[in-house]
């Protein structure tokens, strides 16, 4: 099996807690789309970002001298989001760190597809930027089936945990052999299941961290999953679909589980 999950727009450099397992697999288009932003003027990147000037100034900076090859830091180290503060990868032990790297994906609109060890450096670029490279009109197009391919040739199994942005990246190129889970981390409102980009956040790092710690290697596993009031609704979940809701109240942890 393999975990995918969104990276996080917050970065940041950490050259002493652990050593970079390797390089990440696509550098080669890595460096296209690192050219295609230094091609770029200051402006037309700050317009690519869609973000102020003081991120910008500082995102400028990193594109000019940005170097892929030195002083990197572990990807599972770099990413500061929320989902990666729920993780919490900076207090694992040496038996998660293992089960991360053999099982855990970050999917990125730079790198393509990183192992927790592969070194980066920071950089800003959203899947969904509309970035044209290489006769593409957008990183959709650009990386094409190149991520779902290299997911196929690891395993038959991935399981979700990515936002709509970067599974899309993947889930329509992966074969018909692959089966792909994907998690729902919702409220009841009504009749209605409502998702909270925050708390599905917290949800889908929390969900890792549960995963390492249990060494769970298979979706069905996932029904035990009860950390941050969640529980698994069998009712609402389909075969390739768990749906894990916020209980109102705090739950006594007696209550039958189905798959």
């Amino acid at each position: 099996m393999r975990i995918i999950i969104s990276p996080a727009k917050k970065m940041n450099v950490d050259l002493d807690s652990l050593e970079p397992g390797g390089l990440p697999r696509f550098l080669p288009e890595t460096e296209l789309l690192l050219s295609a932003l230094r091609s770029m003027p200051d402006q037309e990147l700050r317009t690519l970002w869609k973000c102020n000037d003081a991120i910008a100034a500082l995102n400028v900076e990193r594109v000019r001298r940005m170097d892929l090859y030195t002083r990197l830091t572990p990807a599972i180290l770099s990413y500061e989001g929320i989902q990666y503060r729920y993780m919490a990868p900076g207090v694992f032990e040496t038996g998660q760190f293992t089960f991360l790297e053999q099982h855990l994906r970050i999917l990125s609109g730079f790198y393509g597809i990183l192992r927790p060890f592969d070194g980066v450096t920071p950089y800003r670029l959203e899947m969904q930027a509309k970035l044209s490279v290489d006769g593409c009109k957008d990183l959709y197009a650009f990386w094409g089936d190149k991520l779902a391919k290299s997911l196929a040739r690891e395993t038959d199994v991935v399981l979700n945990l990515a936002s709509q942005e970067y599974s899309r990246a993947v889930k329509s190129y992966l074969p018909s052999k692959v089966r792909f889970f994907t998690c729902t981390f919702g409220e009841r409102k009504g009749d209605k299941v409502i998702e909270k980009g925050t708390l599905c956040k917290m949800a889908r790092g929390q969900m890792v961290r549960w995963m390492a710690e249990n060494k769970v290697v298979d979706p069905r596993d996932l029904c035990e999953f009860s950390d941050l009031g969640y529980h698994y609704d069998a009712v609402l979940s389909g075969e390739d679909h768990m749906v894990f809701i916020k209980d109102e109240k705090p739950r006594t942890g007696w209550e039958e589980k189905t798959w």
